[in-house]
C-alpha cells in the first residue's frame, strides 16, 4: 500500500517509511487511495479474537510488513498489557453501549495504539542502521502512553511536550515520573495548540535535516502518524463483533458511534473502518466548549479565531484538529490542491470554508454536539446515580451528546476514552457538588473518589504516589527545538 501527502500525489512511500517519517515533507498527512478499495466486512471477522482482528486490519493497511512481523508485534502489544482479556470490552450503560478503551497500562485509549506503534517502528528500523527521535505534543493522554510504549526501545528516543498547567494532576504525574534512558518531558508555556503547531513547525524546519545528517529520523507518536491511527481502526471492528455476538445487533445492521474528540484522530479511525466496510450510520463528534468541530460540521466554516477555553476535559481542549485534514482529503475525492489551499487558509487566516456537495457528503455521515463543564458534570452524576457507571469527563461529554440524538432508532456505541481516576478531582466534585476541604492534591481526590464509589483506581495510577518526579523542565515554544537537540544527544 502506497501512502502520499494529503496535499500532493508526489513522493509516495510505503507504510514503513510513512510511519517512520510521521509527517510529510510538505506538512501534509499520509493517506492512501487504496483505502477506497480495501474490503474488510464484519462477516470476514466473525468469531475472531481481538488479536486476530488486529492481524487482519494491519495486513490490509500496513501491507508491506510481513505477517510474522505483525503477528509478533501484536502479541507483544496486547498479550499482557491490558487488564481486560477482551482488550477493549463493550458494556451497556442505559440505552447506550460503552466501548471501554482504558484498560491499558496508562488507563487511556491511546494505549491501544501506543503499545503497537513501537513494535511497528522497531520492525521498520531493523537492519537499517537508522535511529528515530519521536517528538510528540500531548493534551494529556498521548504523552504518558507514548513514553510508556517507547521506554528503552533500542534505536528510538522520545521527547514529549505538554501545555504547562493544562493537564490534570494525575496526567502530569504520569509524565513527570516516567523512567527510561531515552525519554524526555517538558512543559511548554501556552496551550495545546501552541505546542502542537510548534511541533509541526519543527518538522518543517532545518532541525529535521540537521538530525537526518546525523542519521536520526524525526518522527511523531501523535495521530498525525499513520502508524498511530491504524491500530485504532481495530477496536471499531471488534466492538461491532462483540455487539453481534451478544445479540445486540444483527450482522450487517448499522450502528452509530459517538466519539469525544478534539484532534479528530479517534473518530477518523472509525471513518477508516467505515470506508473498509464497517456498517455505520453516523459518527457523532462530541466536543467540549472548544467546539470548533461542532461549528464546522454545522456550518461548513472552520474558524479557530475564538477564545481558548480551559475545561474539565483537557484532552479535548484543542482548536486545531489536525486529523480533520485526512477526512477532508477523502471527502474531496482526493483533491490535493483544495486541501493544500484549505490548510494554507487555516495557517494564515485561522479559518477555511467547505461548501456544496463536499459539505453534504461530510454532514450525511458526521453528526455533532457539545457539552460545557456544567453539562459534563451533570452527566457524570447521571451515569453514576441512574446507571451505576463511573465515567470520566470526556466519556461524559460523549454520553450526553449520544443521549440527545434526534433519531435513536439504531444502537449507539460511546467511546469511553479514559479511567475516571485520571480526572478524580473533577469526577469527585461532579458527584458531590463540592471540592475537598483545602482542595488538596490529586491523590486525596483519588482516595476520596474510591471511598465514595467503592471502586478502586487502576494500579498504575494509584502507584504514582510513591514515584519521584524526574522531569521538571518548562520551556517556551521557541525553546522546543533546542530541547529536542539535547534529548538526541543524551538518548543516542
Amino acid at each position: 500500500m502506497i501512502y502520499h501527502s494529503t496535499r500532493s500525489l508526489e513522493n509516495g512511500v510505503n507504510a514503513r517509511e510513512a510511519l517512520l517519517k510521521g509527517l510529510c515533507d510538505d506538512g501534509g498527512l499520509y493517506v492512501s487511495d487504496e483505502l477506497l478499495t480495501c474490503v474488510l466486512t464484519p462477516d470476514m471477522l466473525k468469531g475472531l479474537t481481538y488479536r486476530e482482528t488486529a492481524l487482519r486490519v494491519f495486513s490490509v493497511l500496513l501491507s508491506d510488513f510481513t505477517k510474522t512481523e505483525l503477528a509478533e508485534g501484536i502479541e507483544r502489544a496486547y498479550a499482557d498489557n491490558f487488564a481486560s482479556v477482551a482488550v477493549t470490552p463493550v458494556t451497556r450503560v442505559g440505552d447506550e453501549f460503552l466501548l471501554e478503551l482504558h484498560h491499558g497500562p496508562t488507563s487511556a485509549f491511546k494505549d491501544v495504539a501506543l503499545c503497537m506503534l513501537p513494535q511497528l517502528m522497531s520492525a521498520a528500523l531493523k537492519d537499517t542502521g537508522r535511529r528515530v527521535m519521536i517528538a510528540t505534543a500531548t493534551s494529556g493522554d498521548t504523552g504518558k502512553a507514548a513514553l510508556s510504549g517507547f521506554m528503552n526501545v533500542p534505536g528510538i528516543g522520545i521527547t514529549v511536550f505538554y501545555p504547562h498547567g493544562k493537564v490534570s494532576d494525575i496526567q502530569y504525574l504520569q509524565m513527570a515520573t516516567q523512567e527510561g534512558r531515552n525519554v524526555a518531558v517538558a512543559a511548554v508555556e501556552g496551550n495545546f495548540d501552541d505546542v502542537q503547531s510548534t511541533v509541526k513547525k519543527i518538522f518543517a524546519s532545518d532541525l529535521r535535516q540537521e538530525l537526518a545528517d546525523e542519521g536520526v529520523e524525526l518522527s511523531s507518536a501523535n495521530s498525525i502518524n499513520i502508524g498511530r491511527l491504524v491500530p485504532q481502526v481495530v477496536y471499531y471492528f471488534d466492538a461491532y463483533r462483540q455487539l453481534v455476538e451478544a445479540n445486540e445487533v444483527e450482522q450487517g445492521a448499522k450502528v452509530d458511534f459517538c466519539v469525544p474528540t478534539g484532534n479528530f484522530g479517534d473518530v477518523l479511525a472509525g471513518y477508516y473502518a467505515y470506508r473498509m466496510g464497517l456498517p455505520v450510520r453516523h459518527f457523532i463528534v462530541a466536543s467540549n466548549a472548544n467546539n470548533v468541530l461542532t461549528d464546522f460540521l454545522t456550518t461548513g466554516v472552520y474558524d479557530r479565531n475564538r477564545p481558548f477555553v480551559k475545561t474539565i476535559t483537557p484532552s479535548m481542549d484543542i482548536l486545531i484538529s489536525s486529523n480533520l485534514e485526512r477526512m477532508l482529503y477523502y471527502a474531496s475525492e482526493g483533491d490535493t490542491a483544495l486541501i493544500a489551499r484549505l490548510m494554507e487558509n487555516l495557517r494564515n487566516e485561522g479559518v477555511f470554508r467547505v461548501e456544496g456537495e463536499m459539505l453534504e457528503r461530510i454532514r450525511s455521515l458526521f453528526k455533532c454536539g457539545w457539552a460545557d463543564d456544567a453539562e459534563t458534570s451533570a452527566m457524570i452524576r447521571e451515569a453514576w446515580r441512574k446507571d451505576g457507571r463511573l465515567v470520566d469527563p470526556h466519556t461524559a461529554v460523549a454520553l450526553k451528546v449520544a443521549r440527545e440524538r434526534a433519531d435513536r432508532s439504531v444502537p449507539c456505541v460511546v467511546l469511553s476514552t479514559a479511567s475516571p481516576f485520571k480526572f478524580c478531582r473533577d469526577v469527585y466534585i461532579a458527584l458531590t457538588g463540592r471540592p475537598l476541604e483545602g482542595d488538596p492534591d490529586g491523590f486525596a481526590y483519588m482516595d476520596a473518589l474510591s471511598g465514595l464509589t467503592s471502586e478502586n483506581a487502576p494500579a498504575p495510577l494509584a502507584g504514582l504516589r510513591s514515584m519521584p518526579v524526574l522531569h521538571k523542565d518548562v520551556v517556551r515554544p521557541e525553546g522546543m527545538a533546542d530541547f529536542i537537540r539535547a534529548t538526541v544527544a543524551r538518548a543516542f
